[in-house]
């Protein structure tokens, strides 16, 4: 609990000299937003899981839909996502097949900095895995996320994520998901 509460307290703190505008990044004049991700997992614990220990573990697909908001008045979105996780051998001690767990969460990103077409943001957000495992040992998820994206056209765009799930010390196993990813969005 104590790494969610510190991340919602450096997104919050990061944006507080940024100055307030009506435009927001994410989708630029449009109120909805599709998005596919997938991702590559990372065998790590940490909130931000180094590049190394991939394993054969991944999110196929995560569908995110989004609508535009402001988080003390920075640009934000706020997104419900469904999505699967699919693990396929043994890696680093763990049977990743026994990870293959849809989700459901739900979220929220905030632009820290960002321009006309691109921004970096760090999202949050909670949701349920279909079941309990041994690497969870819960069914709740905690979930941050640091994002780069830009958009190419008024309504498609591109991401490529960081990604965490962690029980967040809800459950004795405290052991996590990571994933690097890329996304394809499409507002409108």
């Amino acid at each position: 609990m104590k790494k969610i509460v510190t991340s919602l307290v450096v997104v919050a703190c990061a944006g507080c000299a940024v100055p307030a505008y009506a435009f927001n990044p994410f989708m630029g004049d449009n109120e909805n937003q599709i998005a596919v991700n997938i991702g590559q997992g990372v065998n790590s614990g940490f909130i931000i899981p180094p590049p190394e220990q991939f394993v054969p573990f991944y999110m196929l697909p995560n569908i995110q839909y989004s609508q535009p908001t402001t988080f003390f008045k920075l640009p934000a979105r706020q997104s419900l996502n469904f999505g699967e996780t699919v693990g396929m051998a043994k890696k680093y001690g763990w049977d990743w097949p026994d990870y293959s767990i849809p989700m459901i969460f739900a979220s929220g990103d905030v632009a820290l900095l960002y321009g006309c077409n691109w921004y970096l943001s760090a999202g949050a957000g909670v949701g349920l895995q279909a079941k309990q495992n041994e690497r969870l040992g819960a069914k709740l998820l905690f979930q941050f996320k640091l994002i780069a994206g830009y958009r190419f056209t008024e309504h498609w765009g591109g991401e490529f994520f960081i990604q965490h799930f962690s029980n967040a010390n809800t459950a004795e196993e405290n052991n996590s998901y990571a994933f690097y990813g890329l996304g394809v969005t499409y507002s409108f």
